[in-house]
């Protein structure tokens, strides 16, 4: 098979694609063999008429046709392959010999390949992973609040008591289900149980009775509530000593527990400044494509991206239908909410090619046996049998330019300005691994220290 690939206008190539007649006579007999079990000839069991006895009934137009039919897909994959041919969309087939030596053309759009220049100088922000004064205070309060005291006050509540309540919820004189609740204890000003509930207790005192309405998420029209104050407590925090600290943690002194709050907290920012730094970069590097992405590419993003939340809702038992219900999305924009993101993607993805390109980075048998051997283990599959696949699938090119281009991710990284917030310098190599640090503490460094 010869192939020859012709660049034209609008990010096309034609490919003129010619297999010699040996080679389609082989799919020619290959398409006989399957009229034969299809087409009743006088004198021979089904699948067992010969081809010449199949040309002089059927004329070799019918074979010709059936074999062009299923041999063409894979004489244009060959193509791209012998030329190197990148494709992005499906091709536009024309040209087809209607005897003798299959020929066609395929034109079909492929992927661009671009320059990035600054690309060796990105700037990229990452939070201070260091806790200041405040942030650690806040941790310290947070504890105090797990064993305040609660002292009834006969006085107006303020932001900060915890209040003894009885809600109600009801929608046209009805009960609403789940809205509905008894000796309810609610700290004032925390915003933790439905819009607008704060504004309306705000400097009530036992007894009262206060209304309010407010819309509920995934519900139509407003809720009305009422509300009946029946007890207002005033939290009276622990003194902070080493009597207390030794309380509340497994350290003798408040030194000790700030010191191992100070760690904490600053192994969790760290984690969170590794990933920040990541995307960060990423998004750095995209800033700096100035070329319209391929809608072919964007579209293909989008599509990756739908099947993978519909791959992991049916594993919950959901479908992506139900999902869409159950957020109030259309499809039209679900869709939509995802481009913007997807054509992120392919800015960076193209962007990591002209890195790979321009910087040589290479991958060797041995970094893709390795890898292999990873996502083997993780599949509980053997590599051979792994790598034996995809070299049938003819994936191992793109496992090789995957592994490539995270090494010019890794190395844009370290040759990024990284910086926090202030502009001030961030030592890349003191962000560590992923600690192991409770959920609790991980949420509220998340949070801002609110409980």
């Amino acid at each position: 098979m010869k192939a020859v690939a012709e660049p034209l206008e609008g990010n096309k190539v034609k490919l003129s694609v010619e297999v010699d007649e040996a080679e389609f006579d082989k799919a020619v007999d290959a398409a006989f063999r399957r009229l034969a079990r299809e087409v009743k000839v006088d004198g021979f069991r089904p699948g067992k008429a010969p081809r010449r006895v199949l040309e002089a009934k059927l004329g070799t137009g019918v074979a010709r046709e059936e074999a062009i039919r299923e041999a063409l897909p894979a004489y244009y994959e060959n193509a791209l392959r012998e030329t190197d041919t990148d494709a992005i969309a499906q091709p536009e087939i024309s040209e087809i010999s209607e005897e003798g030596p299959l020929k066609f053309d395929a034109v079909v759009e492929v992927r661009p390949v671009i320059t990035v220049p600054g690309y060796d100088a990105l700037r990229v922000v990452v939070p201070n992973p260091e806790p200041n004064d405040e942030e650690i205070t806040a941790q310290i309060d947070r504890l105090r609040n797990q064993g305040a005291e609660l002292n009834d006050v006969e006085r107006n509540s303020r932001a900060g008591d915890a209040i003894v309540i009885d809600i109600h919820g009801t929608q046209g004189d009805e009960p609403v289900a789940g809205l509905d609740a008894t000796d309810l204890t609610y700290e004032v000003g925390s915003e933790s149980l439905v819009g607008g509930l704060d504004e309306a207790i705000a400097g009530a005192k036992a007894g009262d009775v206060v209304t309010f309405k407010t819309e509920i998420p995934g519900r139509e029209g407003e809720v009305d509530f009422k509300v009946l104050v029946k007890t207002v407590k005033e939290k009276k925090l622990p003194e902070v000593t080493d009597d207390w600290a030794s309380e509340v943690s497994e350290f003798d002194t408040v030194d000790e527990l700030r010191a191992d709050l100070v760690k904490r907290i600053s192994d969790i920012r760290k984690a969170n400044a590794q990933m920040t730094l990541r995307s960060g970069t990423a998004e750095a590097l995209a800033g700096l494509v100035a070329d319209e992405v391929p809608a072919a590419l964007v579209d293909a993003e989008v599509s990756r991206r739908i099947e993978d939340l519909a791959h992991r809702l049916s594993h919950q038992g959901a479908t992506l239908q139900q999902w869409l219900e159950a957020t109030g999305q259309s499809p039209e924009d679900f869709i939509a909410s995802h481009r913007e993101d997807a054509v992120g993607n392919v800015k960076v993805d193209l962007a990591l090619r002209a890195v790979v390109v321009s910087e040589g980075f290479e991958t060797s048998d041995e970094e893709v046996d390795e890898e292999l051997a990873k996502v083997a283990e993780n599949a509980g599959e053997k590599p051979a049998k792994l790598r034996k696949q995809l070299e049938a699938n003819g994936a191992i090119p793109i496992v090789k330019l995957d592994l490539a281009k995270a090494k010019a991710l890794q190395w844009l990284i370290d040759n990024a300005e990284v910086v926090d917030e202030e502009g001030k310098p961030i030592d890349v190599a003191a962000l560590t691994a992923a600690p192991d640090a409770d959920e609790e503490l991980a949420e509220s460094v998340e949070s801002g220290g609110d409980d």
